[in-house]
């Protein structure tokens, strides 16, 4: 389990400068490698598929639930077999150690 799954998100109202792109390349090393950054390195994706739409409801419901539990939340593209993933920060326009934090989270849900 990586390091940053063991941590808390921080709250951010902004006034803090968005990761640089070296720093997110550092954090993303510490999550899956189905995650990607962006080009513009202002957003982490990943994309899960499942067999059915039973199985896509149950992995997005626990990941509303970790989402709500960490106050930070991602932007979901749901589909029959699929959820994409994108986590921003949305307040500082980039990415914060808590998209990382939660991405390390998200890799703990078990898919089945």
């Amino acid at each position: 389990m990586s390091d940053l799954a063991t941590r808390r998100c921080r709250p951010c109202e902004g006034g803090v400068p968005p990761l640089t792109p070296a720093q997110a390349t550092g954090l993303l090393g510490q999550v899956s490698p189905a995650w990607v950054l962006s080009e513009d390195a202002r957003a982490i994706r990943r994309e899960f598929g499942f067999r059915d739409f039973y199985r896509t409801m149950s992995f997005v419901n626990a990941l509303a639930h970790l989402a709500n539990i960490e106050d930070h939340h991602p932007d979901l593209e749901v589909g029959y077999n699929y959820c994409r993933v994108t986590f921003t920060t949305h307040a500082i326009r980039g990415l914060s150690e808590n998209d990382f934090v939660c991405a390390a989270k998200v890799d703990l849900i078990p898919l089945t």
